[in-house]
């Protein structure tokens, strides 16, 4: 196996581990949030529902404008 293939498979690996702190850390911000009352699992369900159909009408367009 090439030098340069074992690096890349170090990278991809290294990005793996910043994706799961990542994701973690907000995970744990919003269930913090939900228990002391700032937000709802509602609230954040209907929130989260909102801006992934407002990323798919921004994606439709941008392919309909080109």
């Amino acid at each position: 196996m090439k030098m340069e293939t074992i690096e890349l498979f170090g990278q991809i690996a290294d990005l793996k581990e910043v994706d799961y702190k990542n994701t973690l850390a907000v995970a744990t911000l919003i269930e913090l949030l939900i228990e002391k009352g700032i937000i709802s699992r509602m609230e954040f369900s209907q929130k989260a529902r909102e801006l992934e159909l407002a990323t798919e009408a921004e994606i439709t367009l941008t392919r309909r404008c080109r």
